[in-house]
């Protein structure tokens, strides 16, 4: 993790508009009409309801989704007592938290007051605002009190995240590696130094998970919580013990685990290297832990180790449990957060850490692979499963435990709503996928050596979309697949230029020859060919040898296009053919094309590939609604290009009468109906929300295409060839598995679809 200095830290808090969070409109306001619903007179109805029953409050307002992160400034971070207002950024940023992985809408509120009573009374007088309370960065003792005294006052979820968050996902921690160490909980000894309010917590919920109190010991700033000690308030009373230790060093001696959360290089590699047999050493201490990463790995090669930070494995993230123990709970109007809930957490966090971790996650992090073990024993924040994980969890725990005041009983649905509303849930995807489960094919992978290929392969084989056909040299791949922990079982492996391939490559060549023979095309020269990946694998596909060939991650996209005209062909009817990227988003699907194949495209290509497109829209089981696109709107500039797309549109008109598409226009109007409809009521659109754009040129549509990726409005699935005869499928230059697996899908789609068409035409002859 890069130093981040004083200066960028305060630039960041005040560029452009100051703070991290705002409040944004959710209701249309930009009429009389709109502005009399949402204040006097309309606002009177609902307040009416709410005052006949109090439940409606979820139905007519924010309350549902809106939670306060409330602090008194006086344990700020590793700031201290730093007063409310000091302490604002710091709520802020939890807010941005709450916002940003898990859809949650919060107010901070800092709060002037540090006597627990008054606190406690300013805190309940606005409770009804709300649909739950984050309590921050308040100091112990006074905060247990507090929790304590809303929790039982209030009938929301109350949780102060320093006590909480903390115990519950370094218990998801303790969880993995005591499984990783063949250790008990009940059995391990374990050391907590720190006994502030997040190691009270801890070591709470580290005996709910079946610690024992007696193999615990507890220490503070003055050395170990003893039974000797008479200057111990409750809290600590509760974690003495009667064992004759004084020193954190003598507490250390044969023990299993070490919990930090105090301050740092208190911890030293002397007394790492006392602990047991497989030690496990959680340093919590922020922003330094007891003991550096480095100093504790090589005190030991036995040593599991984690932190707080971010720049090592094993990070102890609050980030991992409160958004989404707050989303569950909200969700079913939880009215509080239980020990049940935050034990439902703790096995959700560690049970996922086991499972095969996304692409996505390894890529945000900028590593090749992540696997359950010694240096991976919890997810990585930006992992878009703990949403549904950990939510669905904490949900079906308070409905379990009595304490939801509205039952889920369809929790498919409420996943599928969870990634929805966080522009996680991809429905074409889905469809995609459980079409291609149906029935699988043979999709044929052209560079079977290249790391995120094979990887794509096993997932495709994983998820059983596809059954993968590999081309490479068997012993790079099965090196790389080492490598990489991947299984080859159930990946063919196909080296063509290996001598038993011989013979095909010499079928492949005569088919070919055959096929060109009017073309100039001779045997010698197909039999080279034969040596090429993409010439064998297309061919492998021509002779039905496999349903679908994927290429692109080494090749560039001329030799491709070459190749797949020379073997495939283009389908009859046309000239040409074309490539279409899928964006998928909050706003919908779109779908944009020519993104790949047609630099400068005539009026006549043009045609095609608006054709093309449409067939394509379709094949996804969409009615296409087309804009073609341009600088000009509607015969504004009778020249160059708008000239072009204006007869392009005249075209289909007239052959497509009842085809939804117009233009030439602007990107806004196409994009936007009611500019649209006001300025061009004429247009076939008028009323219609445009999902299919057609570029006038392949430098428009390339760039629109990998700037809307770059910003990241949404999922990019392409690109999608449209216009060969076969299942032929490009990727990008060092496209992601996630990419090359999504155009997996499509390509077995594709193949299933061709398979159909095949069958209807052999019958109908």
């Amino acid at each position: 993790m890069a130093k981040i200095t004083k200066e960028q830290a305060l630039h960041y808090h005040s560029q452009g508009k100051p703070g991290k969070i705002e409040v944004i409109p959710t209701k249309p306001h930009s009429t009389q009409a709109d502005l009399s619903l949402a204040y006097s007179p309309g606002v009177a109805e609902p307040c009416l309801e709410i005052e006949k029953n109090r439940e409606t409050a979820y139905d007519y307002t924010a309350k549902g989704n809106l939670v306060a992160v409330i602090s008194n400034g006086t344990a700020v971070l590793g700031l201290g007592d730093i007063g409310a207002l000091a302490g604002k950024p710091v709520m802020e940023g939890k807010g941005l938290l709450f916002k940003i992985f898990a859809g949650i809408d919060v107010f901070d509120i800092e709060v002037n007051e540090k006597d627990p009573e008054r606190f406690i009374q300013a805190v309940k007088a606005i409770a009804p605002t709300f649909g739950g309370i984050n309590l921050e960065d308040i100091k112990a003792p006074q905060c247990f009190e507090i929790e304590r005294r809303l929790k039982e006052e209030l009938d929301i979820p109350v949780m102060h995240d320093d006590q909480h968050g903390t115990a519950i996902i370094s218990s998801a921690g303790l969880l993995n590696a005591l499984e990783l160490t063949g250790k008990k909980i009940e059995e391990v000894k374990i050391v907590v130094n720190g006994a502030g309010a997040s190691a009270s917590s801890c070591t709470r919920l580290y005996m709910a998970l079946g610690a024992r109190k007696e193999n615990i010991v507890m220490c503070d700033s003055k050395g170990v919580i003893s039974l000797r000690r008479t200057d111990l308030n409750e809290e600590k009373q509760f974690f003495a013990t009667a064992r004759d230790v004084s020193t954190l060093e003598e507490a250390l001696l044969d023990a299993d685990v070490f919990l930090g959360l105090s301050v740092a290089d208190v911890l030293t590699e002397k007394m790492v290297q006392s602990m047991n047999v497989n030690p496990i050493v959680f340093a919590l201490a922020n922003p330094n832990p007891e003991i550096s990463y480095e100093k504790a790995k090589s005190s030991r090669s036995d040593l599991i180790f984690a932190t707080g930070r971010s720049d090592y494995p094993n990070q102890i993230n609050n980030v991992l449990g409160f958004p989404y123990i707050f989303r569950g709970a909200l969700d079913v109007r939880a009215t509080s957060i239980n020990e049940a809930m935050k034990l439902a957490a703790v096995k959700a966090i560690a049970a996922l850490a086991k499972e095969p971790v996304p692409d996505v996650v390894n890529a945000a992090y900028g590593l090749s692979v992540l696997s359950f073990g010694r240096e991976y024993l919890i997810p990585k924040p930006m992992d878009p499963r703990l949403l549904t994980c950990v939510s669905v969890a904490v949900a079906k725990a308070a409905i379990d435990s009595g304490v939801a005041r509205k039952i889920i009983t369809d929790w498919a649905a409420y996943e599928s709503y969870l990634r929805e509303m966080m522009g996680y849930d991809n429905k074409l995807l889905r469809e995609l996928t459980d079409m291609a489960k149906r029935n699988p094919k043979r999709v044929v992978f052209a560079e079977g050596s290249h790391p995120n290929m094979l990887k794509a392969a096993a997932q495709a084989r994983d998820e059983g979309i596809a059954q993968p056909i590999l081309l490479g040299n068997d012993e790079r791949i099965t090196k790389l697949a080492a490598e990489l922990h991947i299984d080859l079982e159930g990946l063919e492996i196909v080296n063509l230029r290996h001598d038993r391939e011989m013979e095909r490559r010499k079928r492949y060549a005569a088919i070919l020859t055959a096929k060109r023979a009017r073309e100039g095309a001779t045997l010698d020269e197909a039999i080279d060919k034969m040596f090429e990946r993409n010439y064998f694998g297309m061919m492998m596909v021509e002779t039905g040898d496999a349903d679908a060939f994927i290429t692109g991650v080494y090749t560039k996209y001329s030799n491709t296009i070459k190749v797949a005209k020379e073997v495939i062909g283009i389908r009859e009817g046309y000239k040409t053919f074309a490539a279409m990227h899928i964006l998928t988003g909050k706003k919908g699907t779109f779908f944009l094309a020519d993104t790949l194949i047609n630099r400068h495209p005539s009026t006549n290509v043009l045609i095609d590939v608006a054709k093309l497109a449409c067939d394509a829209v379709k094949f996804f089981a969409e009615e296409p609604v087309v804009a073609l696109l341009s600088y000009s709107n509607f015969g504004a500039d009778t020249e160059g290009n708008p000239a072009s797309v204006h007869e392009v549109v005249k075209t289909m008109h007239a052959e497509f009468p009842d085809l939804e598409i117009d233009g030439e226009m602007q990107v806004n109007f196409a994009l936007d109906k009611n500019l649209r409809d006001l300025k061009y009521p004429f247009t076939r659109l008028k009323g219609k929300d445009v999902n299919t754009l057609i570029f006038p040129n392949l430098t428009s549509a390339n760039i629109a295409q990998k700037l809307l990726q770059e910003m990241g409005v949404g999922e990019m699935i392409g690109p999608i060839q449209v216009g060969l005869k076969k299942p032929i499928h490009f990727t990008d230059i060092e496209s992601s598995v996630r990419d090359i697996v999504n155009i997996t899908r499509v390509a077995v789609v594709d193949a299933i679809v061709h398979e159909k068409l095949t069958h209807i035409a052999v019958y109908d002859e």
